[in-house]
């Protein structure tokens, strides 16, 4: 695949997959044996845990929205840089939901073989948004 293509794979799943809630995309564009390396060490695993791990999000955050703000691609890599912006409407690992509306930026780096996001090593403000729902104190000076 050019750059190019993998360049408008992200793109979707950014668009479909993540702003549009389409999780039947994910079988498409992953591959059986896809992982994620996230933020503190998460790892995921597989299309069917990457639905699972988007489900968690999308439950707390229903409306949850990504803005591409860059994507950058080179033979079989491509870095995405986006803005995700929600409200907080339901559990999230254990905090309640507080109604609180989040900003917060991520960082992916998606390696892509065969046709399919292969590997993804993603970091997230998760500082930022605990800040913003609250759950953590923003340090005073």
């Amino acid at each position: 695949m050019s750059v190019y293509d993998n360049k408008n794979m992200i793109r979707r799943f950014w668009e479909d997959v993540f702003n549009k809630k389409n999780l039947n995309l994910i079988d498409s564009l992953f591959s059986n044996d896809w992982i994620y390396h996230g933020t503190a060490g998460q790892e995921v695993r597989g299309p069917e845990g990457l639905k699972q791990f988007l489900t968690i999000y999308f439950n707390a955050f229903p409306e949850l929205q990504a803005r591409i703000e860059d994507l950058i691609a080179e033979e079989d890599r491509v870095v995405s840089r986006v803005t995700m912006r929600g409200t907080h409407k339901g559990d999230l690992m254990g905090i309640p939901p507080l109604g609180k509306e989040i900003s917060i930026t991520a960082i992916c780096i998606s390696r892509l073989s065969g046709g399919k996001i292969v590997e993804d090593w993603e970091l997230v403000d998760m500082y930022g948004m605990m800040q913003q729902l609250g759950v953590i104190s923003q340090k005073k000076e």
